[in-house]
Parts: C-alpha cells; structure tokens; sequence
C-alpha cells in the first residue's frame, strides 16, 4: 500500500481529491519502471487538476501531480536499472497517467531523465516543470539574441508573473547570465523578494494586463511570458526591433488580443514553449543547464516544502495566487 492524493468524478460526490492510500495492483496504467516517488512539485496545472477549475484531468479516478522525482525500484526497460535516480515532468502524467502526488509511480522508461550530477531529488523538485519550462524560455531566448548580436546588458528582458514558480525561476537565470530584468507582479508588496533573486525594476501588472495599442515604446529585448492573453500582446507590442517573447503559461487567459504589427513592422519572434512533449535531447539540456547555473541559495529562497497531505489545499491557494515562488512535496511526510 501507498499513499496518494486521487481525484474522482461521480455523480454523488461530484469532482473531488483527497489523499488516500492505494494499492500497486490498482494502477490503470502499466508502464514498465516502477519509482519510489521521494519528492513532488505543485504546479498551477496541479491547482487546476486538484480543484477542477479547468478539464486537465481527462479520465477518472487520477492520481494527479505533473512532477516527480524518486528512485527506480523494478524495470523493464532498457535504460534503467534498480537504483537509478530519476525524474520526470509532463507526457501527460497527472491529466491521463496517474502522476507523481504520491510514495509510488509507474511510468514508461522513454519519459525519464536521469536526475542530473549535483542536483538532490529536493532540488529537482524545487525546480520542477515550472524551472524547467522557465529555462526553456531562457535557452529560446539565449538562441535568439545569438543569432541577432544581442549581447547581455544590451537591453531590458521582461519577466510577467515574476511571483509564480515560472518567474521567480526566470528572473534568477537571467539576472545570473548578466540580463537586466524587469519583473512585472500584481503583489508589489514582494518587490524585495523579486530583486533579491535579480530583478532591477518591479513593475505593476496593471501596466500590462489591459487592452492596450498594437505598436507601443520599444523596451525589451526579450521576454519570459507564463501570463497571456493582453498581457503577452501588450509584451509583444512593447517588444524592441528583432527581439523575441517566449510564451509559456496562460494565468490571465488562454485569448491573444494582438495584431500582426509587432512582428512585420518590427520583426518581433513569438516563440512558443511547450514542456510536456518537449523532445528528450532538449529536456536534458535544459536539466544540465539547470543543474550548472541555477542557484543553490536562490533556489531555498524560492521553495517551500509542504506535506502530501498539505496539496490539495495549497492547490487552492496556488489559483489565488497566494503562492510565492516554488511548493515542493515531500510525499512521505
């Protein structure tokens, strides 16, 4: 037996998720490596499965969780073996695979990464999906300015919804490789929190969250987006000449009210960042990069850890925005 958190959709109790304690034979799924989960993440698509708040859960009962992190303990596949330390984020485990809200998983091999030298199972899960989506962005990013001569110092990137795990993770990274980053929150209250890990500017959402003009100022060189809808067109139309935004998250809306204007009158890129299909050669540099430059004190500052039985709540508070930075799991607390 096994604790986990399960969701269930019936007609009595309605969408529901509560922690309970299972057993191997009832997984629904068979995979061929079995892990013993020692720590999870809370992401926001987390908060939406936990709450129902939005379809990410596809079939009933779920273990939820997008994350986890743990240590192989039977395999079939060829790759690993008992003992091999191992994480894994997205293919949609957690929406159509139970997920890593739990002390066990089973999983199919081709979805893991070897957990990267130098980094503990805690801190991967301090990282989790929302690190590792946020340094997509910064290697998307990274390519981009490459390729256009853009320099670090030569420019303002914007960082929106610097509060939420993506941010917070965006801004240590960029503001470490030597960028100027503005960070844009709706909690001004944490600007000390933001500069800590690196912003030199804290900006207030409303700057950015209305209807605004399809071309405004030229000011970034780039931004890291987790916000959309007129958050992201109003970040692209503030975008300077040639630069780029990568667009990860939709906490403000999934809508993009923009023009074509950004882009064919100043060669704006929108690049769009998907983690959970993201190839495994990608995957395992983002983890690699993660794991040489992210840092360590930083990554504390931004974590807080919380039981198994703690989530489902957290998961609320998560789509309140009441969250800082990054929740990890220790799932056998």
């Amino acid at each position: 037996m096994f604790k986990a958190l399960l969701i269930n959709k019936t007609d009595d109790a309605g969408y529901h998720c509560a922690l309970t304690e299972l057993d191997e034979a009832q997984w629904p799924v068979t995979g061929d490596v079995t892990v013993q989960v020692a720590w999870s993440t809370l992401n926001y698509k987390d908060g939406l499965a936990i709450t129902g708040q939005s379809p990410v859960v596809r079939s009933f009962p779920m273990v939820p969780g997008i994350d986890f992190a743990g240590t192989v303990t039977a395999s079939s596949h060829p790759r690993w073996t008992v003992g091999d330390e191992v994480l894994l984020n997205g293919f949609g485990v957690g929406e159509n695979h139970w997920g890593g809200l739990a002390q066990m998983a089973r999983v199919k091999g081709d979805w893991l990464v070897a957990l990267p030298a130098g980094l503990s199972a805690r801190d991967a899960m301090a990282v989790g999906t929302a690190g590792y989506t946020a340094m997509l962005c910064v290697m998307a990013l990274q390519r981009h300015w490459t390729d256009n001569g853009m320099a670090p110092g030569s420019g303002e990137v914007l960082v929106t919804g610097a509060n939420g795990g993506v941010g917070s993770v965006a801004i240590a990274l960029l503001a470490g490789l030597g960028h100027t980053v503005v960070a844009s929150t709706g909690r001004p209250q944490e600007a000390d929190y933001l500069k800590s890990l690196g912003a030199t500017e804290v900006i207030d959402r409303a700057n950015l969250s209305a209807p605004g003009k399809p071309l405004q100022k030229e000011r970034w060189i780039g931004v890291v987006d987790s916000v959309g809808s007129h958050t992201l067109a109003n970040a692209c139309a503030t975008t300077r000449y040639a630069g780029a935004v990568a667009a990860c998250g939709l906490a403000q809306g999934m809508d993009l009210p923009a023009s074509v204007a950004p882009f064919i009158l100043r060669g704006v890129t929108l690049y769009g960042i998907d983690s959970v299909m993201a190839p495994m050669a990608k995957r395992e540099a983002a983890w690699a990069a993660l794991a040489n430059t992210l840092d360590r004190q930083q990554l504390a500052s931004i974590t807080r850890e919380i039981g198994l039985a703690d989530a489902v709540a957290a998961g609320a508070d998560i789509l309140a925005g009441k969250v800082r930075g990054r929740l990890v799991v220790n799932v056998n607390a």
